[in-house]
């Protein structure tokens, strides 16, 4: 599954760079979409890798803070990608003349660099609430991996400042992305239904379908993740949403795009047609 994800992404991103036809804002932001997800896939499954072959479930104290650092920047950079997506899609529909203006290529850099910003304030956040706790000798996590929200379960003090940091950080990259993306789509489906026809409608709407796909696929299972870190008492409740988070969602993602997507498709066998 881990072959998969990374050779799946890296055929997007190869597909993108070779043809310039996928030189536009949307596949601009794939391109790294893919490439965020390969980052943050091998942030874990290397590591669970290992530990399964040696029967091993043992992590340094750094090694499980660099793990969620690594972990923090690269599925916010899903998060915050996803919603500069839903922002081009806005754009491009509800706005297609002025798009080429708006989305220009630097805009689209800024926005990409502006994401993965706003994903290393994330992580440092993070790691300042972590860091606050008194220091461990052996901790037990009920995860494959060092999952930020158990992290955070492990604080007993009533540290007020460490609250107040979770709190920002929920807002800042929870319910504004969140935010972000609903709004969008609510002008897009406005600016959809005054179309006239059938078949525009049909096609605008086309556009944002892999999308959503993949937005409903991503807060579906970071959602039940995170809800049954906080909620539920069994040690092993979240493991099966967390193997979907971190390796079934990005497997899924370059066949989403590319199966619905006549474009990539088309790109794509061009491709292999000539290294083959």
């Amino acid at each position: 599954m881990y072959l998969v994800t990374v050779l799946g992404n890296l055929l997007i991103i190869m597909a993108v760079i070779s043809d310039s036809h996928l030189h536009t804002p949307m596949y601009f932001f794939l391109s790294n979409l893919s490439l965020a997800d390969i980052c943050f896939t091998s942030t874990i499954v290397p590591k669970m890798i290992v530990d399964i072959q040696s029967d091993s479930r043992v992590i340094s104290y750094v090694g499980c803070l660099t793990q969620m650092s690594l972990f923090m920047i690269f599925i916010c950079m899903d998060d915050m990608l996803l919603t500069v997506m839903a922002y081009d899609r806005f754009v491009a529909i509800c706005h297609p003349l002025q798009y080429p203006n708006i989305m220009n290529p630097h805009h689209c850099g800024f926005l990409v660099v502006l994401s993965f910003l706003f994903s290393i304030l994330d992580s440092q956040l993070h790691n300042l609430i972590v860091l606050q706790f008194t220091y461990f000798k052996d901790v037990f996590i009920s995860n494959f991996f060092c999952f930020p929200a158990q992290l955070l379960n492990l604080d007993c003090s009533d540290n007020s400042s460490s609250k107040i940091l979770r709190y920002i950080a929920a807002v800042l990259f929870g319910f504004f992305p969140i935010s972000g993306i609903f709004l969008s789509y609510y002008k897009i489906i406005s600016s959809i239904l005054k179309i006239p026809s059938p078949g525009g409608k049909f096609k605008a709407l086309s556009t944002c379908g892999s999308h959503l796909s993949v937005v409903c696929l991503f807060y579906g299972t970071s959602s039940g993740i995170y809800f049954d870190s906080a909620v539920s008492q069994s040690p092993t409740n979240c493991l099966g949403a967390s193997v979907v988070y971190t390796l079934v969602t990005p497997m899924l993602n370059p066949f989403i795009y590319s199966l619905r997507n006549r474009d990539i498709k088309s790109s794509l066998s061009r491709l292999l047609s000539r290294k083959l």
